[in-house]
């Protein structure tokens, strides 16, 4: 226990969206408020020449998009906070759902236009799996979008999980008025372009008060009664326990380009949100409380720099203190690795760091050493379990277009699997190599990156298969599978048996037939 004071002050969460849902716009305006920028950048702006701080690689800035998970640390009211910015393209949605597992709670980013999507309700699907306490925040109320109350069935019918407002709007649009607190009975005032400060904040315990006539027009004074009225009356009262059980999430409203209500987010969440956790290993509850170090790597991110070819792993710290130059055992490898320039970061900003506690997230230079889900302990042989691999949708043969280069592709597509940008899948018996990916664009970089970096050129066939499965079962059962189906069955990285389906009409089919068999969509790195 003899780093509990430093366990007690990190609050390590992700910001998780669909596209566009302002997802970054919130993250510049939190690094703003925790001193980390002194101006804002924006995702897309004539006016404003700085990039947003977390879309660090040539791509994004292009693109206006996220492809990678940015870390960035500050400190906030006493509390170091770790944050995790997130791609929203369904693309690079593999690099998101690994995030999440190294992670101990979320802010959801809420378009109040479009309401809950797509993409939103499969992040919430992960969350839900590790039981991830989630805290919800609608975006752009400066816009007409969707009614308050109608949003909030979309979440709790949507997301499956219980919702409770902290914060409640007073009109939206360009009647936008300002926002009352329901966690610790405030109003704050909106004015558009004016940054939210302490002066506008009012406390407010009782709606029945003077104030409340003198200052809003007599249907707003009104609406703002009864919505707090049904409010309490509809929704259950909230309660930290719940939240941080997953079961329950609360809700904020606001406008993250115009800084406003992204105050009272920050200020609960460092309030509520939970301290670091404990996490499942294949031994045992490891917990961040212990004496001794462990952690997981969930992130591996080559050419962060391209003058300097580095290949940079993001480490988790689960328990004990990290320090810089001392040994500590690679696990997969079995053997005692040092890092001399372990970094932390504020996205492509980096500095050496000496030692780091659990919560928080260190980048380590890698020369190869490192796959997704390996762990570092002082000693200890186990492994950090619920690092999940997903089912890829497309399919793509890879053919070696020069057979003289046939090493380097195979280093090249064995070390980008390995940072987990795309599947790799190989012929049972056979040699063929199948590339399986979430989006289409990761064809793209993959073809790319194996040219540029490892001077290998390659050409991708396109294959007709609708999903990948594991497949567990009666041992018999699976080799008689194999022997119908041989032509269908690949085996990951790890050596696990994948089933192709060509389509949903063969997967349900063979699921019917072969009832002992069971078919994951997703396979857990460490089983």
């Amino acid at each position: 226990m003899k780093y509990q004071n430093e366990i007690n002050k990190r609050k390590t969460f992700a910001i998780i969206a669909h596209p566009d849902a302002g997802k970054t716009t919130l993250t510049e305006k939190f690094l703003l408020f925790g001193g980390a920028i002194q101006t804002a950048g924006a995702v897309k702006s004539n006016k404003i020449k700085k990039h947003t701080t977390s879309d660090f690689m040539e791509i994004e800035r292009q693109r206006g998009i996220s492809v990678a998970t940015s870390v960035m640390t500050f400190e906030y009211r006493d509390t170091l906070v770790n944050l995790l910015d997130t791609p929203g393209h369904k693309d690079f949605a593999e690099d998101t759902y690994r995030t999440l597992t190294a992670v101990d709670s979320v802010v959801l980013v809420i378009d109040c236009v479009k309401g809950v999507e797509e993409q939103t309700e499969k992040l919430m699907e992960v969350c839900r799996m590790r039981d991830t306490p989630v805290i919800i925040f609608v975006n752009k109320m400066d816009r007409d979008g969707k009614y308050p109350f109608d949003l909030l069935d979309e979440l709790e019918e949507k997301l499956n999980i219980k919702v409770r407002p902290l914060s409640w709007p007073i009109n939206m649009g360009k009647d936008f008025k300002g926002v009352y607190n329901l966690y610790n009975k405030s109003y704050v005032s909106f004015s558009a372009n004016k940054k939210a400060t302490d002066d506008d904040i009012v406390p407010l315990a009782d709606l029945s008060s003077s104030f409340v006539d003198e200052n809003f027009n007599e249907k707003d004074a009104e609406q703002l009664r009864n919505d707090v009225e049904l409010i309490e009356g509809v929704y259950d009262t909230f309660d930290n326990t719940d939240y941080l059980q997953g079961k329950m999430a609360p809700v904020f409203f606001g406008s993250a380009v115009n800084n406003f209500g992204v105050k009272d987010l920050l200020d609960t969440f460092v309030e509520i949100a939970p301290t670091p956790r404990d996490r499942p290993s294949s031994n045992r509850e490891v917990s961040p409380y212990e004496d001794k170090f462990s952690g997981f790597i969930f992130k591996i991110h080559a050419n962060l720099d391209p003058r300097h070819r580095d290949r940079i792993a993001f480490l988790r710290i689960c328990a004990g203190k990290f320090e810089r130059n001392k040994f500590y055992h690679h696990v997969r490898l079995d053997k005692d690795v040092r890092f001399s320039n372990p970094y932390t970061f504020l996205a492509r900003e980096k500095n050496v760091v000496d030692d780091a506690y659990p919560g928080d997230v260190v980048g380590l230079f890698d020369t190869g050493n490192f796959k997704i889900g390996d762990t570092l302990t002082e000693g200890e042989d186990f492994y950090f379990t619920g690092i999940p691999s997903f089912s890829p949708e497309l399919f793509k043969e890879l053919v070696n277009k020069d057979p003289m280069k046939t090493k380097q592709l195979e280093k090249g597509i064995r070390q980008l699997t390995d940072e987990g940008v795309a599947q790799l899948f190989t012929q049972h018996g056979g040699n063929r190599k199948i590339i399986g990916c979430v989006g289409d664009l990761q064809f793209e970089v993959i073809q790319y990156r194996l040219l540029q970096e490892y001077g290998a050129a390659c050409q991708f066939n396109t294959l007709p298969y609708y999903k990948a499965c594991w497949i567990t079962g009666p041992k018999q059962k699976i080799e008689d599978f194999i022997r119908f189906k041989g032509s269908n069955i690949v085996e990951d990285k790890d050596g696990h048996l994948v089933y192709l389906a060509q389509s949903e009409w063969y997967l349900n089919t063979e699921r019917t037939n072969n009832p002992e068999i069971e078919f994951h969509f997703t396979s857990e790195i460490h089983k």
